[in-house]
């Protein structure tokens, strides 16, 4: 009963920062310091760095090639991961899909103006521009344009997956009664993956007679993935999965953490009013703003650190699992074939980490020497998780999540629909398949005049 990522942390004030905890047959243990994720992190990052593989995620083979879910120690995940270092989310690469980023949150901004002194469901909004966001930096599409049946399909059967995974599987408690698929997940994990691959490769083979049509090219990322499927160095259905994991992986987590600061800022007030007049005296009079205005903004930057700090989307982070034995964390063995959870929530609101580690403070960010960033090396902040299994998206969202909120924040004054005080804004937590707000986010965008 309860918030997931709360009760492991209340069992580890009792049984202590390393714990086993038997859900079903399968054994977990469960990671909540900063102490211990150190340990675990920097003595056992090798050998902690396969995935826990949920057993819907096994249709269609889907586990087997996803960079998700394959070992660290594969060939694969290294190729697959060298191709997104070095030809997705490169400087380059990111740079050269940046007025496609800036024109999509143009896109936001106009859809927010178009609603001004109305009541705005505010995750839904940021879901709807962010879905628009990367699809467009992927292949040039807008997936939430109405007029297209593919757009609509594609992504109702994403929006579907992401809500399976928050679906209990007995199958993982009870590996054993995999074979028989008893919920029915599996079957229909395998229809939905069908359907989304089949629209992936319509995406596909559209753009591939487009070039052999000599037409211009797009220069988003799949240009790049073409690229290299036609030397070789990738094979179609990798392509598929990259496009696929864009948007399960990405557009949700982006869109909850916008969500999350929003809220935090309009329950404080004088926190919203710091960062507005920080705006103010960087941006002075400027229209709109650009990409690179967010990294002259370090009070937005620490801001949206705190948020994430507090309420990472990620609370559990992505299931570790321990393929030998040998791997010892705080004087406990770690059994081999075990899945190990870090309980980045609890380690991010360490008490031995952080002073008054369950309050709003932005300002716990500033001024730091060296300054904490988003690649978990310190790892009390750690919302991206840490080591060899770092998300790969990191530097997409870094860059797109403080544009958006500057954006917003320059554009709008943000209100609370009528009657609701900064006191009443609920900032508790209810974690689905990520860490959300147990009560979506409602607010009025205003004109600056």
């Amino acid at each position: 009963g309860g918030t997931f990522h709360h009760k492991l942390r209340d069992l580890a004030r009792v049984h202590g920062p390393v714990m086993t905890l038997k859900l079903g047959l399968a054994t977990n243990v469960i990671i909540s310091s900063r102490e211990a994720a150190i340990e675990a992190y920097t003595k056992y990052d090798r050998h902690l760095a396969a995935r826990a593989t949920p057993d819907t995620f096994r249709a269609c083979g889907f586990a087997d090639r996803s960079m998700v879910f394959i070992p660290s120690s594969d060939p694969q995940w290294k190729a697959l991961r060298g191709i997104q270092g070095s030809h997705v989310f490169t400087p380059r690469g990111l740079a050269a899909v940046r007025p496609i980023r800036e024109r999509k949150v143009g896109d936001l901004i106009a859809y927010l103006r178009a609603h001004a002194g109305k009541e705005v469901l505010l995750g839904q909004a940021m879901y709807t521009g962010l879905l628009n966001l990367v699809s467009f930096s992927y292949f040039s599409i807008d997936i939430v344009d109405m007029g297209s049946q593919m757009a609509r399909d594609l992504r109702e059967e994403v929006d579907a997956i992401i809500s399976d995974v928050a679906e209990a599987k007995i199958t993982d408690f009870y590996p054993f009664l995999r074979p028989l698929d008893l919920q029915g997940l599996r079957r229909w994990t395998t229809k939905r993956f069908n359907r989304v691959f089949s629209i992936m490769g319509d995406i596909i083979d559209r753009r591939l007679a487009h070039i052999r049509d000599g037409k211009p090219r797009h220069d988003d990322f799949l240009d790049s993935l073409l690229e290299l499927m036609a030397t070789g160095k990738m094979e179609r259905v990798n392509v598929v999965n990259m496009l696929f994991e864009a948007f399960v992986a990405g557009v949700d987590t982006m869109a909850l953490t916008l969500e999350w600061v929003m809220a935090e800022l309009l329950h404080n007030p004088a926190i919203m009013a710091r960062v507005r007049a920080e705006l103010s005296d960087v941006l002075g009079g400027k229209e709109a703003v650009e990409e690179a205005d967010a990294a002259r903004l370090p009070y937005l930057q620490a801001v949206l650190k705190e948020a994430m700090r507090l309420h990472p989307v990620g609370a559990l982070l992505l299931p570790h699992f321990a393929m030998e034995d040998g791997v010892e964390v705080g004087g406990y063995a770690v059994p081999k074939g075990s899945t190990v959870l870090f309980n980045a929530w609890a380690i991010m609101r360490d008490p031995a980490a952080w002073e008054r580690p369950d309050e709003f403070v932005p300002e716990r960010f500033l001024g730091r020497s060296p300054p904490l960033d988003f690649r978990g090396k310190d790892v009390e902040f750690m919302p991206f998780g840490s080591g060899r299994r770092l998300c790969p998206g990191l530097p997409l969202a870094e860059r797109v999540v403080p544009f958006i909120l500057a954006s917003m924040l320059h554009t709008f004054e943000w209100k609370l629909p009528g009657g609701m005080t900064a006191e009443d804004v609920d900032v508790s937590e209810k974690f689905k398949s990520a860490n959300v707000l147990a009560v979506p986010l409602k607010a009025v965008p205003v004109l600056i005049k």
